[in-house]
């Protein structure tokens, strides 16, 4: 069994980003398509003594795909790491796991969102242990149909599990899976347990630098169990 993910890439994502990254053999980074507005590719959320906040990269134009949009703000990178060391400065295990980030943000030149994004998802995947696949879907010959295009990349990929999260029930065309002998499995973010966090109350759907800096190398023990 080869179990597959295909999700758009995220600025820092959530822990259940990270969760589905770990649950398969093969997660492809889906970002030939078009970048949406006032979603997760270019911001995320950060917890501050006034309550959560939108840490958010400027972009140019939005008309373009996800890996042909570019950053509009050349100082986003010390500016972002300034605000983090701020907020999670006096986090218990921010001197701990800062080092990988604080060079990134510091000497960063990337000019694309979507590389920016699968750079951070690295060091983030590494500060967890994970060691996952991570492709491309710009690695794959890519077909027309919303849901075909999946199917077709979950083939080539040679896998034979999908793994979606649950807000895709509203439109994945599940027969097509099945028809390919597919199985198709959704993820469950529920039953997560809190950890230590700064400024409460407690809040599951920030960035996962958040349970980094507040629980370090204990981090993976308030994720999902994974089997």
């Amino acid at each position: 069994m080869k179990k597959i993910a295909i999700l758009q890439s995220n600025y820092i994502p959530w822990k259940g980003y990270f969760d589905i990254i770990r649950s398969v053999d093969e997660f492809i980074i889906y970002d030939d398509v078009q970048y949406t507005r006032s979603d997760w590719r270019n911001r995320n959320k950060i917890k501050t003594p006034k309550g959560s906040a939108w840490l958010s990269i400027s972009v140019g134009k939005h008309y373009h795909n996800i890996n042909e949009t570019k950053v509009s703000d050349p100082g986003w990178g010390k500016s972002h790491w300034a605000t983090l060391k701020q907020v999670y400065g006096k986090a218990p295990c921010f001197k701990e796991m800062m080092e990988p980030f604080e060079q990134f943000y510091l000497t960063t030149t990337e000019e694309y969102l979507s590389q920016i994004n699968y750079q951070l998802i690295n060091i983030i995947n590494n500060a967890l242990g994970i060691t996952t696949k991570l492709s491309w879907s710009t690695d794959y010959n890519l077909i027309e149909g919303k849901t075909a295009r999946l199917v077709d990349l979950v083939k080539q990929a040679g896998g034979n599990e999908y793994l979606s999260g649950p807000a895709a029930k509203d439109y994945l065309e599940v027969d097509l899976f099945t028809n390919e002998n597919i199985k198709v499995s959704w993820m469950d973010y529920s039953g997560y347990p809190e950890y230590h966090q700064l400024f409460p109350p407690f809040e599951h759907g920030v960035t996962v630098l958040d349970l980094l800096f507040n629980e370090g190398g204990n981090a993976i023990n308030y994720m999902k169990k994974i089997n």
